[in-house]
């Protein structure tokens, strides 16, 4: 039996260096991220003339809208998070190879170098900000890519011609174990009137799947002398922009409005679930939402929850997010309102852990990227 594995490839535009990797999405587990590793094939002219081969992971964060540059201003932030010689190679770079790696040092020949980086735990999720319609430019989130360079040193300005990047992502998927099941409960007085309105809100678990429906359990006392006319119950998607210090909102990202069993008289209670489904689908239209960071020709959805195992230090190029349901009781015009909120964590499943065997006689499914042209302007290309 053959068995086929996936290798992305990407050539510089003078085709003589030549990037393949396995995958493309990084795991950060919290407490380390998954290595970064692929190969590297050079023109026989490179290792003839012992060119220099350089690599890095990069992190991009834009945080500003591209249209909106003008008179010098730049938007746009870019951190690299490892560099290493990658060619001619140094003596103690005796890294242990993956066997993705070893199959296709066999099958590239002997031009092909394998790389490893690794990045640090505290480096921020991939994260993209949805752009509203009218809205040009690359948008604003953290982004990442491996670029591969031939030059005279890792500082070195590149050139378009040597040069190619390939985007890749940052990405968490959700604990194994469920935390403890959210619950509070809030009361609201009333000046000059006896008595107090009590909600209690309980959600049926902590961690939630992206598309899994959530069941709001709504408990209501009313032991005061006011009217509740009407429930809603809402979905907020924190964004936590950490670079500036007003730099936090909230998007609505699904929402349910209802008058059953109301207004709730003085003296009476009322038990009842609501359910929320929080899906990009909804929120097509909206600017500002945040989206899983954006690979082409993989399907988006809502950003997942950002798990930090300290949260008090966090990346100045990070985007936080976080998610909770608020209840909200309108009381009239005299009577304001009570809210109460309940953060839950929302995410991927962990996929299988059990890995491919790459035998022997294994065939290479390559997806080839286009390759950049010297005719266009530098950019980092994330097909």
């Amino acid at each position: 039996m053959v068995y086929n594995f996936k290798v992305f490839k990407k050539c510089a535009p003078n085709g003589k260096v030549t990037l393949y990797m396995g995958k493309r999405d990084f795991v950060d587990h919290v407490a380390g991220v998954e290595p970064i590793d692929g190969i590297v094939v050079l023109d026989d002219e490179y290792i003839r003339d012992n060119r220099k081969v350089y690599g890095q992971v990069v992190c991009s964060f834009r945080y500003g809208r591209e249209e909106d540059e003008v008179m010098g201003l730049n938007f746009q932030k870019e951190l690299c998070l490892a560099s290493e010689q990658i060619y001619p190679r140094p003596e103690k770079s005796d890294k242990e190879q993956t066997k993705l790696q070893e199959r296709l040092l066999k099958k590239l020949g002997s031009n092909a170098i394998p790389f490893t980086f690794n990045i640090s735990p505290n480096a921020p999720s991939s994260v993209t900000l949805q752009q509203g319609d009218d809205d040009n430019g690359d948008p604003c989130g953290v982004s990442y890519y491996v670029k591969i360079f031939a030059g005279d040193s890792e500082t070195d300005r590149t050139h378009r011609r040597s040069t190619v990047t390939l985007g890749i992502r940052k990405i968490q998927f959700a604990p194994t174990k469920q935390g403890q099941q959210p619950c509070t409960v809030v009361r609201k007085d009333f000046m000059l009137s006896p008595g107090e309105l009590e909600l209690e809100v309980t959600l049926d678990k902590q961690l939630y799947l992206h598309g899994e429906r959530i069941g709001v359990n709504i408990c209501i006392r009313n032991n005061s002398n006011k009217m509740v006319k009407k429930i809603k119950a809402m979905v907020q998607q924190g964004v936590d922009v950490v670079l500036f210090q007003n730099g936090s909102y909230r998007n609505t990202v699904a929402s349910l409005e209802t008058s059953e069993g109301c207004p709730i008289q003085p003296g009476s209670s009322l038990q009842k679930v609501m359910y929320l489904t929080p899906l990009l689908s909804s929120n097509k239209q909206r600017r500002g939402v945040a989206l899983d960071g954006q690979i082409k020709r993989q399907e988006q959805c809502l950003a997942s929850t950002t798990l930090l195992a300290q949260p008090d230090q966090r990346d100045a190029f990070g985007i936080i997010i976080s998610y909770a349901v608020k209840v909200k009781l309108f009381l009239g015009a005299l009577g304001g309102e009570l809210s109460a909120e309940l953060p839950f964590v929302l995410m991927h499943p962990k996929p299988g852990t059990k890995a491919k065997v790459i035998h022997a006689d294994s065939q290479a499914d390559v997806e080839t990227f286009r390759q950049d042209t010297v005719d266009q302007q530098a950019s980092v290309d994330f097909d």
